[in-house]
């Protein structure tokens, strides 16, 4: 593994190693700098960092418990196996640690127009959410694709008083309302923020929402060292775009004996077209502003990709997590959709917990490494959203 002195920092460009940068149109250069400069200087204010620790401990519901989950554990035998329960924030998943701090940051900017894109629509809540506890109108692109699959979080978003665009172009995911919303911010930059979900897209937007995020690392290094007295042999997330994963991967980059597990979706299998795990089985490329590992054809045209969770079904990653691959320091892996359903059942059966089916994939993986540690080694899994919202789509699954 090669020295770990340059992890959690971005150079000048924007970017980790090689990935990352700015891939933009030039329209759009000066909006990206104003964001960054905004950025850096607020996120130094020790008056804005109070407002947001204040906002995340009486909004949201920080910080959230590590729970040892006893019979998931005995169930899979070996390592102990504990859950980071970001279920349990407001709106139910993770996103919203993010979503408070751009929402803040656009406030302070004085913008007052909100625009984001959302694929399972847990972004979109947590927009919705905190633009209308900070007084900002919220404007919300989503796939048609992935509006059908998660109708309820589209219901949300407008009881909530969002507007929802549906986006039927390319794929209707994830990657199309990204499009959308880059198309809207490039139009209207004068007055709209565009608060963007993951740790994605140009500078500084993966060193930005990965500092958000950073808060599940801190605090689950804490608690398991209160709770254990030692390290996590290893900590596992799943990965779409990659924020719950790189905000629990922080907390935890600079100890080199503590593993951090990556897990894409795997699918319907691996072949092209049937699943979406870009550091597994992509090359790298330019997607979304940024340089990365990408889904793409010999062409460089993008790959389609699928997966019965619409949060991982993205062609590309955040550009930390391909400098971290790159490295050595991340190992990524795949679990299929019937790996997550069935992950979702057990979880649910076990321990009264209905993961999101994002973080499914994590809770499969875990179990099938659990068996290959020690009983006592740890295991800590970023349960990074609940599971209401595919309740609809699993119960089509299994009717019974």
């Amino acid at each position: 593994m090669k020295s770990l002195t340059r992890l959690g920092s971005a150079d000048g460009a924007g970017k980790f190693g090689k990935y990352g940068g700015q891939y933009v149109p030039e329209t759009l250069m000066e909006p990206l700098k104003t964001l960054a400069d905004a950025y850096r200087h607020f996120s130094r204010d020790p008056s804005f960092k109070k407002e947001l620790a204040n906002w995340l401990e009486h909004y949201a519901g920080r910080p959230t418990p590590i729970y040892f989950a006893g019979r998931l554990t005995d169930n899979a035998g070996g390592a102990k196996i504990y859950l980071k329960r970001e279920d349990l924030l407001h709106g139910g998943a993770h996103k919203i640690n993010n979503t408070l701090g751009q929402a803040l940051l656009a406030k302070k900017m004085g913008k007052r127009r909100v625009i984001a894109e959302t694929g399972a629509g847990q972004h979109g809540v947590a927009t919705a959410m905190a633009c209308v506890a900070l007084g900002l109108a919220a404007e919300i692109y989503m796939g048609s694709e992935d509006m059908e699959r998660q109708r309820l979080n589209v219901y949300r978003m407008k009881m909530l008083g969002a507007r929802v665009h549906p986006v039927d172009s390319g794929s209707k995911t994830l990657k199309d309302a990204i499009n959308e919303a880059l198309r809207d911010w490039v139009t209207n930059v004068e007055d709209t923020y565009y608060l963007l979900g993951s740790v994605v897209g140009p500078h500084p937007y993966p060193t930005m929402v990965r500092d958000f995020q950073s808060v599940i690392g801190k605090e689950a290094r804490r608690q398991i060292l209160k709770q254990e007295g030692k390290l996590p042999r290893s900590v596992v997330a799943c990965v779409g775009g990659g924020s719950n994963s790189i905000g629990i991967f922080h907390g935890f980059l600079n100890d080199a004996d503590v593993n951090l597990y990556g897990v894409e979706a795997g699918g319907h299998d691996m072949s092209r077209g049937k699943h979406a795990a870009p550091l597994v089985a992509g090359r790298e490329g330019v997607l979304h502003g940024m340089m990365t590992y990408v889904l793409q054809n010999a062409e460089g045209q993008i790959e389609s990709t699928e997966s019965i969770s619409a949060g991982l079904d993205y062609p590309a990653v955040g550009p930390e997590h391909s400098y971290l691959m790159s490295i050595g320091r991340t190992k990524y892996v795949t679990q299929t959709d019937m790996d997550a359903l069935h992950a979702f059942n057990q979880l649910s059966q076990l321990e009264g917990i209905m993961p999101a089916l994002e973080p499914a994939h994590a809770i499969s993986y875990a179990t099938k490494l659990a068996k290959t540690l020690e009983k006592e080694d740890s295991i800590i899994v970023n349960l990074s959203g609940r599971g209401d919202k595919d309740v609809d789509r699993i119960a089509k699954q299994f009717p019974q």
